[in-house]
């Protein structure tokens, strides 16, 4: 279905969107692929990047607080993956006002602009911030969901359907902590919050073809979650740092212990796909539309945790991903000068 079409990705110079974009390029054939994002100088240097010298490529700068720009950059398109978001939590607690006006108003200016212009399919990234938030950031997000999962009742005769994919740390992302830690390696000292800390880990590769295959499978108002595996913070540490001390500093205000994709309060809308999870929408509109078909409904109070997660990260896994990770960082640095 997304070969050959016009796809536009909000946030598309982060590390999510700059990794989809990728892959849509080597897989999808896009038309045109268009990069949407409010920072001219991260696309200036996305623009240089060899990987997105391609001729279906083009930058669009605009915000997602700004609907008519958003309307706009969505003529002719097909499919819209929403990936722009403010994400620091400690930002969200100090400036609640800024993060309001990106994650919610955002969401809804990408859901009326995506009507507006007759887009196709449209898909949402969450994150596990959203299951029983205890943060602003999390709080907006769970908004965002529900504004796309609701926005299918508003479509009536339009062909125009949203969905949203949720899953938790992407490895190596700015601001995550495998970064971190080998940044901090060079001190001899690595900072833990706790040591009981687990959670769930997706590549970027990984969380970007996800992403693709749900938006092949969706029909509107699925909320995704992939089947991914756990580790704890500790070992990840280990692998990354042997030989370094570890200096622990206590949770961050708004952080959880473990990771939630599936509370249990959901575990009546969902169902289990083998290599993913579905998560039904409670006021079910277009139910009709929904498919089950090989599903399984999840047992009365199923949870999805990182802390009872059955797939874990070996030490191997680890150690290998983290190598990769530090490549990454080595190759970018080297771009960058």
């Amino acid at each position: 279905m997304l070969q050959g079409k016009n796809i536009l990705v909000t946030g598309g110079t982060g590390s999510f969107g700059k990794q989809f974009c990728e892959h849509a390029i080597k897989q999808l054939n896009p038309q045109r692929l268009i990069v949407y994002s409010r920072d001219e100088f991260k696309q200036a240097e996305m623009m240089q990047e060899p990987r997105f010298q391609h001729p279906c490529m083009r930058f669009f700068l605009g915000d997602v607080r700004d609907p008519a720009r958003l309307t706009r950059a969505m003529a002719d398109v097909d499919v819209v993956v929403h990936a722009a978001a403010l994400k620091q939590v400690p930002a969200a607690e100090y400036n609640p006002h800024e993060f309001i006006k990106t994650n919610i108003n955002g969401a809804m200016n990408v859901v009326e602009s995506a009507l507006s212009a007759g887009v196709q399919r449209v898909i949402a990234l969450s994150t596990d911030k959203a299951v029983n938030p205890i943060n602003l950031y999390g709080a907006t997000k769970l908004c965002s969901d529900k504004v796309f999962i609701s926005a299918n009742s508003y479509s009536g005769k339009k062909k125009t359907r949203f969905s949203v994919v949720r899953y938790g740390n992407v490895v190596g992302s700015r601001g995550s902590v495998i970064p971190l830690f080998i940044k901090q390696r060079k001190t001899g000292r690595l900072t833990i919050t706790d040591p009981r800390m687990t959670r769930f880990f997706l590549t970027i590769e990984d969380g970007a073809s996800f992403v693709v295959k749900c938006l092949d499978l969706m029909v509107g108002g699925e909320l995704f979650v992939p089947k991914i595996p756990s580790c704890k913070i500790i070992d990840l540490a280990q692998a990354i740092a042997p030989d370094c001390e570890h200096k622990i500093t206590g949770i961050r205000p708004g952080e959880k212990l473990h990771e939630i994709l599936i509370p249990s309060d959901e575990s009546q809308n969902a169902l289990d796909f083998g290599d993913r999870y579905i998560i039904l929408p409670f006021m079910r509109y277009w139910e009709g539309n929904l498919c089950t078909i090989g599903a399984k409904s999840v047992s009365d109070g199923f949870s999805y945790a990182s802390d009872t997660n059955p797939i874990w990260l070996s030490d191997k896994e680890l150690k290998a991903m983290c190598r990769k990770i530090e490549q990454e960082i080595t190759h970018r640095e080297q771009f960058s000068h």
